[in-house]
């Protein structure tokens, strides 16, 4: 009796040919290219971008475009122009306020000049310092503005166009009356004031810049 035959009933089992292709359980097919690792096991899972693609223009940038991160840094700017501006203008204020009261002083009756001159001065004070406070309330938007850009959505977006544009606006009327004067100084601050303008308009209004403040936050 031999081990060998295949009749033996105490020989070892016959091996069995591996099973063919298509018998048994399916084969898997790979994973189509695309699919993160971690979603691979399960077939027919659908490929997504990582971020949603804006409708008309490119997939939603993961960082702050470029022309915003210069907006930002222009209202950064500004709001210092519109803080030195607003002290000035507060100091002005306090001191031509002084000199009414001063001229109060000297006034011995209503129709006295130095009583009219004193109103006029604290007319005047009251006007000068109520033009420091908007300019510091400007500098607060801005400021405001430009740490928004990074978290803000479509509130932030419009208010930065309309606050870009009417500034753009103010530039080009001073610029108009800088150049009527003929005078090189009166024009450098206006064009700056202009070209700044611009660029915060336009930001927030090109494709980058509306797929970024359109983007998903979680």
């Amino acid at each position: 009796m031999s081990f060998g035959d295949p009749n033996n009933p105490y020989g070892p089992p016959p091996q069995q040919p591996p099973p063919a292709p298509g018998y048994g359980y399916p084969q898997q097919a790979p994973p189509p290219p695309g699919i993160p690792p971690q979603h691979q096991a399960y077939p027919g899972y659908p490929q997504q971008p990582a971020y949603p693609g804006y409708p008309g223009g490119n997939m939603i940038p993961q960082s702050m475009p470029g022309l915003l991160v210069t907006a930002r840094v222009f209202l950064y700017i500004i709001s210092a122009v519109q803080i030195l501006g607003g002290l000035v203008y507060l100091y002005i204020g306090a001191f031509v306020n002084d000199v009414s009261d001063e001229a109060d002083s000297f006034s011995s009756s209503s129709d006295d000049p130095f009583s009219e001159l004193g109103d006029i001065g604290n007319a005047a004070a009251g006007l000068i310092a109520g033009i420091g406070i908007f300019m510091l309330g400007l500098a607060t938007l801005s400021i405001v503005l430009g740490v928004k850009f990074a978290r803000g959505g479509q509130g932030v977006r419009i208010t930065t166009v309309i606050y870009g544009a009417l500034g753009t606006i103010v530039g080009l009327i001073l610029l108009f009356v800088g150049l009527d004067t003929g005078m090189a100084s009166a024009v450098i601050l206006p064009l700056l004031w202009v070209v700044f303008g611009a660029i915060i308009t336009a930001a927030p209004v090109v494709p980058s810049g509306t797929a970024w403040f359109a983007r998903p936050r979680y």
